[in-house]
Formats: structure tokens, C-alpha cells, sequence
């Protein structure tokens, strides 16, 4: 699975308690050659760590032992490293496993615990900034869900919408003296009134940005019959797109979409600004970390790639030389510190944004605007 397909629903399931011991892995992989020969090597490594780990785990049980042994056999099997991105998570319990392609790197971990890690997986869904369209026509609405450059049809939140076919009324015809104009006609205007009230739904459920695209005409009378339509962080006045295909959705969104990064830049230059002149603004990894865990930030922008090991001590972030060896998680280092400050800032609701590489050199990578 990819991260569009980490929802709400989803991340609460992950986050639940499980039966001692439920194993996550993780490991950077690589898209392209030659980088992507060691792909393997790590994979049967972690692999061979989480074993050596079960076996000797006094509180695993000699049953639970041979089913993990199995269950990682069989997750590792389905693994297809051809198609990696940039880090693989493999999330295991005798009963079940998971595997989660991610688009951002993570380390190698072998991790035994009553739940899965999910840092990895909420940061890299932060990243690649998920988001909906919805296409419109006057008789048809589509949702899709895009993560990054890819996008695909939504069928979970139903959609698509159609109105109710209309039996034909020779009376009312006779009335307006011929079949009236499509974007004029009252069953148009409640149907384009369901898809605002259906969009709505998913924004609840699953809050993202959106963007709207459909002919003209369709997309002005949606935004004068529903509300939620007017959130849209950005508008493609262009009809013919209501079933896609995917790539030719992005073709006609990307103008949109770098315009949006550019604008988020300045919001959040402008942002800073604001808060150093209030006080209110926080830089370095330790600063925001300390400022994350107690709840006060509004805001956190961080560089795209930016990666640190650290190890915790006293509350304080310490940073960490070299490689770490054989039992560094037990030892409190962290070399996805970054991921697990974002799961932290989003789990207290605080908004993250991610930046191109350097946008935060003078603030070590990393800034926070602070609530108090």
C-alpha cells in the first residue's frame, strides 16, 4: 500500500493495542538503478534481525515464534522491489502483515512492541501533501485522490454521483416551449447540491485540500448552489475531465498545483515574520521538539529531506555521531526523529508543511510558530 491509502479509519486501526509482539520493519529502499541492488540484502537482513529478535524474546511464546517466522516469510514474499520508492514498512502479528511503500526515506529497524509504529507512515503521507479533486459535469461528479504526482479514482465515499434519471414531462416542455437549458434546470441545481453536500462529507471524514475542476458553466453553479465548493484551493475551468484519465488530470492541474507551493512559501514566510514579532516563533530541532511536546505550536515547516539521529536524554535532544550500533532504539536514539515530531505535531493539531531543500537554512531546517 501506498500512503493515499493511510486514512483516518486506517491510522487509528495501526495505532490499536495488539497482542505482544506485533513487529515493525522499516528500510530505505531505492527507485532506480544501481542504488536499488542493495534493496534485497537489506530486506533479508531486517528480516533475519526480527527473527534472531523473536527467537530470543523470553515473552514470546514458542507457538507465536513459528507463525511470525511464517507471517514475515510470507510478507517478504510479496514484497516486488522492482516498484520501490523510497522506504518499505512491513508491519506484522501472527494473524496478519501490512506492507507500506513510502515515498520518503526511513531507517533500518527491526521494532518489537504491543502496537506498530506509524511515524514513518504519517510523516511520509504529511510530505507528499494528499489531496482531493472533484471533477464536474451537469450530470456527472468524480472524486479522485491525489498524493504527490500520483492520482486515482475514489470510489469509498460515494462517488461517483449521478442524478436520478427524470421521467419525461411533455406538460412541462410545452411550458417553457423547448427542453430548457441544461445549466438553467432545477434538477441540475439540486444535483449539483448533493455533490456539494457529498464533498462536504469527505472533508469531514477525511480532511485534505481540493481541487475543482469542470466546464465553466457547471463549476459556477456549483459554487452558487453549495457551500463547500468555496474552500477550493484551486479551480480548472475545463470540461471533459469528469472520468479522467488520471494523467490528463494532472497535466491540467499541474499549472495549479506549483502555484499553490509558491503560495504556500510566502504564507509561510509571512507567518514567521508575524510570529518573531509576537515572540512566538521557535527554530532548531531541539526548540521545536521541546515546543511540540508541550502542545504549543501552531505550525511547523520543515525541509523536505531533512533527517537527523538524535538521542533523547533529559527531555533534550542530543545529537548523535556515526552510525548507531546493535540496540540504539532501546538506548533512546532516534534516527527518524523528524518523522516523529511530525506524527506529534499532528496528532496535538498542529498544521506541518513541508519545504523545498535550503527554504530553512538559516533556521536549521526547521521553525515552528507557537500558540502561546
Amino acid at each position: 500500500m501506498e500512503t493515499d491509502a493511510l486514512t483516518v479509519s486506517v491510522l487509528r486501526d495501526l495505532r490499536a493495542p495488539r497482542p505482544y509482539p506485533a513487529v515493525s520493519l522499516t528500510l530505505p529502499t531505492h527507485r532506480r538503478e544501481p542504488d536499488n541492488a542493495q534493496d534485497a540484502v537489506r530486506l533479508r537482513n531486517v528480516l533475519a534481525e526480527a527473527v534472531r529478535r523473536i527467537e530470543e524474546d523470553p515473552q514470546v511464546s514458542r507457538q507465536d515464534r513459528i507463525d511470525l517466522k511464517a507471517r514475515l516469510e510470507r510478507a517478504a514474499g510479496e514484497v516486488d522491489l522492482r516498484h520501490s520508492l523510497d522506504g518499505l514498512v512491513i508491519l506484522a502479528t501472527t494473524r496478519d502483515h501490512q506492507l507500506w511503500s513510502l515515498a520518503r526515506p526511513v531507517p533500518e529497524r527491526v521494532v518489537l512492541s504491543d502496537t506498530y509504529l506509524t511515524r514513518n507512515l504519517v510523516a511520509a503521507k504529511a510530505q507528499a501533501r494528499p489531496y482531493w479533486v472533484l471533477a464536474v459535469a451537469a450530470d456527472r461528479a468524480t472524486l479522485w485522490s491525489g498524493v504527490g504526482e500520483s492520482l486515482r479514482e475514489d470510489r469509498t465515499h460515494g462517488f461517483p454521483l449521478e442524478p436520478e434519471p427524470l421521467d419525461f414531462d411533455p406538460e412541462r416542455q410545452e411550458r417553457v416551449g423547448d427542453q430548457p437549458s441544461t445549466f438553467s434546470d432545477e434538477e441540475t441545481r439540486r444535483f449539483l447540491r448533493t455533490v456539494d453536500t457529498a464533498l462536504a462529507a469527505v472533508l469531514a471524514a477525511e480532511p485534505r485540500p481540493f481541487r475543482l475542476v469542470g466546464l465553466a458553466q457547471a463549476v459556477s453553479l456549483l459554487e452558487e448552489v453549495g457551500t463547500a465548493v468555496a474552500g477550493a484551493s484551486a479551480t480548472v475551468r475545463k470540461g471533459g475531465l469528469v472520468d479522467g484519465p488520471a494523467r490528463v488530470l494532472l497535466q491540467e492541474l499541474a499549472p495549479t498545483a506549483e502555484a499553490l507551493r509558491s503560495e504556500q512559501r510566502l504564507r509561510v514566510g509571512k507567518l514567521f515574520d508575524e510570529a518573531r514579532g509576537r515572540r512566538l516563533f521557535a527554530a532548531g530541532l531541539d526548540e521545536v521538539w521541546e515546543a511540540v511536546r508541550e502542545g504549543r505550536v501552531e505550525l511547523v515547516a520543515v525541509e523536505e529531506q531533512f533527517q537527523a539521529t538524535v538521542r533523547l536524554a533529559d527531555g533534550h535532544l542530543a545529537p548523535v555521531q556515526g552510525e548507531p550500533g546493535p540496540g540504539s532504539w532501546e538506548q533512546g536514539v532516534r534516527e527518524d526523529i523528524v518523522d516523529e515530531l511530525v506524527e506529534a505535531a499532528l496528532d496535538s493539531r498542529s498544521e506541518v508543511v513541508f519545504l523545498p531543500a535550503d527554504s530553512l537554512a538559516q533556521h536549521d531546517r526547521i521553525a515552528a510558530v507557537l500558540r502561546y
